[in-house]
């Protein structure tokens, strides 16, 4: 045979077959109708779902590219369409080949188009779904009515649906958009899944679903787990198992990583949170869930680097709560003290910033932290157990006990929420602490070193760190031993006075004063801290103090005496009354001049002589004498006298001294 002929007759036969084909399809769509296409497939909706669907819509056949029958406004059962739990725009059912030529539908799958699917939680903890999963359940568990067909498909694709999920506990709707899922429906194994993506508050979910045993998930008995969701916001994995009567109970390990808490709490609910931290988390646990309670245990936890290991609990039923006990080895609080600013940033003043507690309404919390190393900014901790609870719009921190500055720190701290701002409440005792670093890093004050004890009870209520140092009462003690005062070298300051009472204006703001002890006691009433004892002794030095300390300005007005002591004497060598006024930051201390002037043999008849009227004017008189004609007119009462920079007697006088009423 020829290569002609061949090809010839091989060009018949494949016409011959699409001849044929077209004929079997003509022939099909007149053997096929619409309505008995609707009613097969309705059948086998039924048969796999026991749900007996509603067509309100147009039917219609088609054949090209491939035989499909589509339904068009489908409800689930005889619900009204405000109130179905299912809403399909367009259900399409591709439609197998050779079945359809012998006049029978086979399904292959089915595809639903634009469908809403809404979920209402009742009061009662009842759903709308809730007498459709008992319908579901007979159905799928005995393998589908008595006569219904045999089931031939297993899969349902979900295009660009909605899922509506409405709280009426909670008074919440969320919504899911661009559902775009795969669901392997169990009519061959008792395996069911579900793959694809969602969109929920904007932001694109990748899902993973897949129950173990649908007929026992179904009927409420349990039933192997698995969930993944992934997205930008969160990751989350879940395997374990699961079951809903008589509540709804899961059980198994939980893994979750987000690059930022903060942003994914603010995607969840929708508010931003005050503050700074919350970044990157990762955790991982053995979860057990009942009813609205949440059980994390064998946790282990990340949160920005802090490691953690513990138990928490998260009630969602009524008002949420969180519960639970962690232990770290260091726990760095940096990344959340940052934001808090007492003072503004590029000054020594009280941040006027409103203080934001609106979050205090949001949930309860009791927490227990043990941690053998705590961080926060420039402070070093070392072993710290701390309870901090949220009740009621108050937050209060309670230290059992922490190793901080050399020494132990107990007591608590409170701040609640007010329609003033904020209420502050502290009762703190700090014992044998390293005064120099306690009280840089506290109060921004470097002028004491040793060890020493401070007790701090304190309220103030305002809206900013500014209004909270107008409106400061309280006490605070410090009492120390073995220490110095820096800044100033108190006894080389009196010896040189001692000797010379008007030496001049050398600076002695350096160096050291050593004490043997020191005693402190204020009384703060609306932000004035009145010093009600002052004492400090040293080996050569005593000082007694009395005055006050302006919190909101962190001014000092304090006056008081120093005394120069002598080995086994009783009585000072010399007593001279100072001043301390300034910023507490940079304060000047200031000595008595009158004092020094009265001590200083040449210049004390000069102050007689501006205290006493006759005495100035004889002064003045022979002044006059002297100057003849370049004498200037008579000073007033009040006028400076200069005082010569050296006295007969050789005592030195500080030539930028003056003498005034």
């Amino acid at each position: 045979m020829s290569a002609p002929t061949g090809f010839k007759r091989l060009g018949v036969a494949v016409g011959a077959l699409i001849g044929a084909g077209l004929i079997l399809l003509v022939a099909a769509s007149y053997l096929v109708s619409a309505d008995a296409a609707r009613d097969s497939v309705m059948a086998e909706i039924k048969a796999a779902t026991g749900f007996e669907p509603t067509v309100r819509g147009p039917v219609s056949l088609s054949l090209f590219p491939s035989p499909q029958v589509s339904l068009g406004d489908v409800t689930l059962g005889n619900w009204d369409t405000r109130d179905s739990p299912l809403m399909v725009n367009r259900i399409l059912a591709h439609v197998r080949w050779l079945p359809l030529l012998t006049g029978r539908f086979e399904i292959a799958d089915v595809a639903f188009d634009q469908p809403r699917i809404t979920l209402t939680i009742g009061r009662d903890g009842h759903s709308n779904w809730s007498p459709l999963i008992d319908m579901l359940a007979r159905t799928v568990r005995t393998g589908g009515e008595v006569g219904a067909p045999t089931l031939s498909f297993s899969e349902i694709r979900i295009s660009n649906g909605v899922i509506v999920v409405e709280d009426r506990v909670r008074s919440r709707t969320e919504t899911l958009e661009r559902v775009e899922l795969s669901l392997a429906w169990p009519s061959i194994t008792k395996r069911f899944a579900a793959t694809g993506r969602v969109s929920w508050r904007d932001e694109p979910l990748d899902i993973g679903l897949t129950i173990a045993d649908f007929p026992a998930a179904l009927a409420g008995d349990v039933s192997g787990l698995k969930l993944r969701i992934a997205g930008a916001p969160v990751k989350l994995a879940f395997d374990g198992a699961m079951s809903y009567l008589p509540s709804v109970k899961i059980d198994g390990t939980l893994a979750a990583d987000t690059v930022s808490l903060r942003n994914a709490m603010r995607w969840v609910s929708g508010k931003s949170l005050p503050g700074s931290g919350l970044g990157r988390l990762s955790l991982k646990a053995r979860t057990n869930m009942v009813g609205g309670a949440i059980a994390l245990s064998n946790l282990n936890i990340e949160l920005d680097g802090n490691v953690a290991e513990g138990v928490l609990t998260y009630a969602t039923r009524g008002r949420r709560t969180l519960q639970g006990t962690l232990a770290v080895d260091t726990l760095n609080l940096t990344p959340y003290t940052s934001a808090l600013r007492l003072l503004t940033a590029g000054a020594r003043v009280w941040d006027r910033r409103p203080i934001a507690l609106d979050w205090f309404d949001a949930i309860d919390l009791d927490l227990r932290v043990s941690a053998a190393r705590v961080i926060a900014g420039h402070s070093r901790l070392g072993r710290t157990a701390a309870t901090a609870t949220l009740r009621n719009g108050q937050l209060t921190v309670t230290v059992g006990e922490s190793q901080g500055f050399n020494g132990v720190i107990n007591g608590s701290v409170a701040i609640a929420k007010t329609n003033e701002g904020a209420r502050l409440r502290s009762q703190l005792r700090l014992t044998n602490v390293d005064l120099d670093t306690c009280l840089t890093d506290m109060f921004g004050f470097r002028r004491l070193e040793g060890k020493g004890d401070l007790s701090l009870e304190l309220d103030a209520e305002g809206r900013s760190v500014l209004a909270l140092a107008h409106t400061l009462n309280g006490s605070v003690t410090l009492a120390a031993t073995k220490g110095a005062l820096t800044g100033f070298n108190i006894e080389q300051l009196l010896r040189r006075l001692e000797r010379r009472p008007l030496a001049g204006s050398a600076d002695f703001r350096s160096g050291r004063t050593p004490f043997e002890s020191l005693k402190i006691a204020l009384r703060v009433t609306q932000g004035t801290a009145n010093l009600e004892e002052g004492r400090f002794v040293g080996a050569n030095v005593r000082l007694a103090l009395s005055g006050r300390a302006f919190i909101p300005a962190r001014e000092l007005d304090i006056s008081g005496t120093a005394s120069l002591l002598k080995e086994g004497a009783a009585p000072p060598t010399f007593e001279l009354p100072f001043f301390v006024q300034g910023s507490w930051d940079d304060p000047i201390m200031l000595p008595d001049t009158q004092a020094l002037i009265r001590r200083s043999g040449a210049a004390a008849p000069l102050l007689d002589a501006v205290i006493d009227q006759r005495a100035r004017e004889g002064v003045r008189s022979a002044i006059d004498r002297l100057m003849g004609d370049r004498a200037t007119p008579a000073p007033r009462n009040d006028a400076a006298i200069p005082i010569p920079t050296e006295s007969p007697s050789g005592h030195d006088v500080s030539a930028e001294g003056s003498l005034s009423r």
